[in-house]
């Protein structure tokens, strides 16, 4: 298989890239554009383990810039180009046509559904939260937010676990919006927040980096909505009438997911067997009225 370079696209590239998306040919197809061309455009944010640039190196990697490379890849897709982008703007940009598909371990969640078309997930995954070291409140769940009106917990923009506390009985003013991940687990630090919560391979990914005056609430209980545990799946993006793309892209991953090959590629970042998405489809995942 070639390897494939993401290389970082400055504001220059960006503006080149944007001219070239996909409005660019309105008699081709996305599918067909992607494969003439031999390159596509990924959205994806700075979230580890997800997907985000190694500073080390500047190469976009994580779970889903990983998987993307080999379908696309297999897919007849020569070179991809990542475009950084905060997550909460992630869908509009898509559909504004500023990139082809979404790469960033986005949750399948049914609002989302009604914007964009989800390949079937790669993973599923619980929550977490990040807490002064000792818990000094006691929180290990959404609604022990709930229950201590004093308490403030930190999302980031866009994410789920805004959803997962409304709907957990969490007031609107006892949740504070972050740009992404590290700004949120600073605010912990800082006691702007009591909590940050997101999943938990971000949470733990944070900690291995900089744990200092902090811990992950253990034990943890997922959020319960309408009496069953919630767990997020996570997917590709797609604009919701590029049916022959997801068609396609679902094609090659269902001969990926699970296979050894599929799980030695994203054990450094955390995933693995307890991870896999199991039969769910993007579908069922669209159908589920949890968030």
């Amino acid at each position: 298989m070639r390897h494939l370079r993401w290389p970082w696209i400055g504001i220059a590239s960006l503006t080149v890239l944007w001219s070239c998306g996909g409005d660019a040919d309105p008699g081709r197809s996305t599918l067909e554009r992607i494969r003439r061309s031999g390159v596509v455009s990924v959205g994806y944010a700075n979230e580890a383990p997800y997907a985000y640039q190694d500073r080390a190196t500047g190469r976009v990697t994580g779970e889903a810039p990983e998987i993307a490379r080999v379908i696309l890849d297999r897919m007849g897709v020569e070179r991809i180009e990542g475009v950084l982008t905060e997550f909460g703007a992630l869908i509009p940009r898509l559909q504004a046509g500023r990139f082809d598909l979404i790469a960033a371990g986005m949750y399948i969640t049914s609002p989302r559904c009604v914007q964009v078309a989800f390949s079937n997930p790669t993973y599923s995954i619980g929550e977490a939260f990040i807490v002064e070291e000792g818990n000094p409140l006691g929180l290990h769940s959404y609604e022990d937010i709930r229950d201590a009106p004093n308490t403030i917990l930190g999302v980031v923009s866009g994410a789920i676990e805004r959803k997962y506390a409304q709907q957990a009985g969490v007031a609107d003013q006892q949740i504070t919006t972050f740009p992404d991940p590290p700004s949120a687990m600073a605010g912990v630090r800082a006691s702007r927040v009591s909590a940050f919560a997101a999943t938990e391979l971000t949470v733990q990914n944070l900690l291995n980096k900089d744990s200092e005056g902090l811990e992950r609430a253990e034990p943890f209980t997922d959020p319960v909505i309408e009496g069953e545990s919630v767990r997020g799946y996570g997917a590709f993006g797609f604009r919701k009438d590029e049916t022959t793309l997801v068609a396609e892209f679902n094609r090659h991953l269902a001969d990926f997911i699970g296979t050894p090959e599929h799980l030695k590629l994203v054990e450094p970042f955390g995933f693995g067997e307890s991870q896999l998405p199991g039969d769910m489809t993007a579908k069922e995942a669209c159908e589920v009225k949890v968030r």
